[in-house]
C-alpha cells in the first residue's frame, strides 16, 4: 500500500514538474537578449593603434539577431584612420575573416595582414563592449582569459538545469503535502509581462521568425513617432523630397544629443510608393553594406505625410560626386566594386549566410539613385519602383508592374515593353543593363583615362529629360551607347572595365553578365590599383559645376 501511495505521488510530482519545466524554458528565452552594441558606418579617429581608446559612436543599436556579437574595426591607409562598430553573426566571415574572439568580454584589437592597409579587428560578446577597444599583438596576451569565457558558460548551462529541477522537484512535494494536509488547492501568480524596450536604441527586430517576412529595423516599435528635427532639403524625386535631419538621442547632463538622420517625405498621394518601399526596406534579408541602411517608417497622419527615416550620407548621390570631382583607378575600383555588390546582393537568392531570400530588382538604377559612403563606396537608394520577385507571382501580376524607370537608363527590351515574363531572370537583365550606364559614367570621370571631359550622363547628346520614344530612336533604332574612345583602353583595369561594360549593355538580354559576375571581375582587378598614376580625386571649385539632375 506505501509502494502504491509512493509511486502515486512521484506519478503526480512529474505531472507538476512537466509543464514547469517548460514554463521555466519560455522564461529564460524571453529573458534572452540581443546585444547592444555600437554601430556606426565608417568614421575618421583620433585611436592611435597602440594601447587602448574610446572609439567615437554614438549610436547604439539592438542588434538584429540573437546570435550576433558586437565588432570593431580599425584601419590605417597613409595618414587616415577610420574605425566603424557594427553588430554581426560571427559563424559568417567579415572581410573573409573569421571572428575567433567573440567570447570575449573585452574588444581586444588583433593586427590581420594582406587587407591592403593596416587593419585591425576585434568582437566580444558584452552590452556596448566594442566601445572601448585595446590594441594587443595577432594573438590575445592572456588565453587563460579566454578559455574562461569559454568554459564558464558551459558550466552554467549544465548546473542550471540540474539546479531548477531540484527546486522544481522539491516545491512539487511541499505542495503535494500542503494538498493532504490541508485539502485546498493552490493556485501560482504570475507577475507583469518583462518590458525589454530601449528608448536609447537605434535599431530594433521584432524578432519573426520567418527571414523573409517584413520586418527589421524598425525603430518606430511603438506608436510614437521619433523626435525628429527637419534641417536642410537634400534632394528631390518624383515621389518624396529628402531631408537632412536630426534624431533626438536623449539627454545626458542636461545636454541634447542629436544623430544626424535622412528623412525621405512622400505627400499622401503617394502612399503606394511610400508603402512599396517600406516593404522592401523592412526585409531583414535586404541589409547590406552597398544598400542604405533603413531605420523606421512612419506615417505623419496631422502632415498627411509618410516618413522613410534612413542613414545620412553627407557625400550625396554618386551623380553629383562625379559632377564635381575627377576621380582616381583606385577611386573607380571602389566605386564600381561597391555598385557591382549591391546590386548583386538584391539579386540574390540567398544570404551570405546560404538562408533562402526573395531577389529583388530596383528597375531605376541610376547615378542618382546611388549615394557615396564616406569611404568612398556606394549604396542603393530609392527603392519606389522595386520589384519582390517572389516564386509566387503569376505572369499577370508581372506584366501588370508597368513599365517602370527613367527612360535615359531603360534597357532596349523595357523601352519596347518586351520583357521575357516567363523567366524572372529577364527583370535581373535590365537592372544590369542600368548598370552598366553607371559604370560608365564613373570611368568617363576617372584620371587614369586621360583627357577628363566635364561630367555628361550617359547619352549625353539627347536633351536633358528624354522620352522613352527619344530613346527608342538612339537604343532600338540606332543600336547605340554611350562612347568608348580607344584612348581609355590603354589603361589594363580600365581596359577591362570597358570590356565588362560592353558586355552588360549588350542588346541581347540572355548575352548579358550577371550582378555577381561583375562584383568577381571588380574583386580580380584589385591588383591593377598601383598602375594608377592618381591616388587622390580633384574637386571642382562651385563656379565650375554644372549640375545635372536626373530625376
Amino acid at each position: 500500500m506505501e509502494l502504491l501511495r509512493f509511486s502515486a505521488f512521484w506519478y503526480g510530482a512529474i505531472l507538476f514538474v512537466s509543464p514547469l519545466l517548460n514554463q521555466t524554458e519560455a522564461n529564460l528565452n524571453i529573458m534572452k537578449q540581443r546585444k547592444l552594441c555600437k554601430f556606426c558606418d565608417v568614421r575618421a579617429s583620433n585611436c592611435s593603434g597602440t594601447g587602448s581608446c574610446i572609439v567615437e559612436c554614438d549610436i547604439t543599436a539592438i542588434c538584429a539577431h540573437l546570435d550576433e556579437v558586437c565588432v570593431s574595426i580599425w584601419r590605417k591607409k597613409d595618414d587616415n584612420v577610420t574605425i566603424d562598430t557594427m553588430c554581426y553573426n560571427p559563424a559568417q566571415k567579415l572581410h573573409g575573416l573569421v571572428l575567433d574572439d567573440y567570447n570575449n568580454t573585452k574588444c581586444e584589437m588583433k593586427e590581420r595582414k594582406g587587407m591592403g592597409s593596416q587593419f585591425y579587428i576585434c568582437s566580444c560578446s558584452e552590452d556596448e563592449c566594442n566601445e572601448h577597444v585595446f590594441f594587443t599583438s595577432s594573438f590575445p596576451l592572456h588565453p587563460s582569459a579566454s578559455l574562461n569565457s569559454q568554459v564558464m558558460p558551459v558550466i552554467l548551462v549544465s548546473l542550471v538545469p540540474l539546479l531548477v529541477l531540484a527546486v522544481l522537484v522539491i516545491t512539487s512535494f511541499y505542495f503535494y503535502r500542503v494538498y493532504h494536509q490541508r485539502h485546498v488547492g493552490s493556485k501560482r501568480r504570475m507577475g507583469p509581462p518583462l518590458d525589454f524596450s530601449d528608448a536609447h536604441a537605434i535599431i530594433m527586430d521584432d524578432g519573426g521568425s520567418d527571414s523573409s517576412s517584413t520586418h527589421a529595423n524598425n525603430l518606430n516599435h511603438n506608436t510614437e513617432l521619433l523626435p525628429i528635427e527637419l534641417d536642410a532639403q537634400v534632394g528631390k524625386g518624383r515621389f518624396a523630397e529628402v531631408y537632412k535631419a536630426k534624431l533626438k538621442q536623449g539627454s545626458s547632463a542636461g545636454e541634447q544629443a542629436f544623430e544626424t538622420v535622412a528623412v525621405k517625405i512622400f505627400p499622401d498621394e503617394e502612399y503606394a510608393s511610400w508603402k512599396n518601399e517600406k516593404d522592401i526596406f523592412s526585409d531583414a534579408d535586404l541589409r547590406h553594406e552597398n544598400v542604405l541602411h533603413f531605420l523606421t517608417a512612419e506615417e505623419r497622419k496631422v502632415q498627411k505625410q509618410y516618413w522613410l527615416i534612413t542613414a545620412y550620407q553627407p557625400r550625396g548621390n554618386l551623380q553629383e560626386y562625379l559632377t564635381r570631382h575627377v576621380i582616381s583607378w583606385q577611386e573607380l575600383w571602389l566605386l564600381g566594386g561597391s555598385l557591382a555588390r549591391g546590386v548583386a546582393h538584391l539579386h540574390s537568392d540567398h544570404t551570405p549566410c546560404g538562408r533562402y531570400k526573395v531577389p529583388i530588382v530596383h528597375r531605376d538604377i541610376k547615378s542618382s539613385n546611388i549615394l557615396v559612403k564616406s569611404d568612398l563606396t556606394c549604396c542603393l537608394c530609392d527603392f519606389g519602383l522595386g520589384l519582390r520577385l517572389d516564386n509566387s507571382l503569376s505572369v499577370d501580376e508581372l506584366a501588370n508592374s508597368g513599365q517602370v524607370g527613367t527612360a535615359r537608363y531603360m534597357a532596349p527590351e523595357v523601352l519596347e515593353s518586351r520583357i521575357n515574363l516567363e523567366n524572372i531572370e529577364s527583370f535581373k537583365q535590365t537592372d544590369v543593363y542600368s548598370m552598366a550606364l553607371v559604370l560608365w559614367e564613373i570611368t568617363s570621370r576617372c584620371s587614369a583615362i586621360g583627357e577628363v571631359k566635364e561630367y555628361e550622363p550617359p547619352f549625353g547628346k539627347v536633351r536633358e529629360h528624354p522620352c522613352v520614344e527619344s530613346m527608342k530612336d538612339s537604343v532600338l533604332r540606332d543600336r547605340g551607347r554611350p562612347e568608348i574612345p580607344n584612348s581609355w583602353t590603354i589603361h589594363p583595369g580600365i581596359q577591362m572595365v570597358c570590356a565588362t561594360i560592353d558586355e552588360c549593355w549588350d542588346h541581347d538580354p540572355e548575352a548579358r553578365l550577371t550582378a555577381q559576375c561583375v562584383a568577381e571581375r571588380f574583386d580580380d582587378m584589385e591588383h591593377l590599383d598601383k598602375l594608377s598614376g592618381c591616388s587622390d580625386s580633384e574637386e571642382k571649385s562651385p563656379e565650375e559645376i554644372s549640375a545635372v539632375d536626373e530625376k
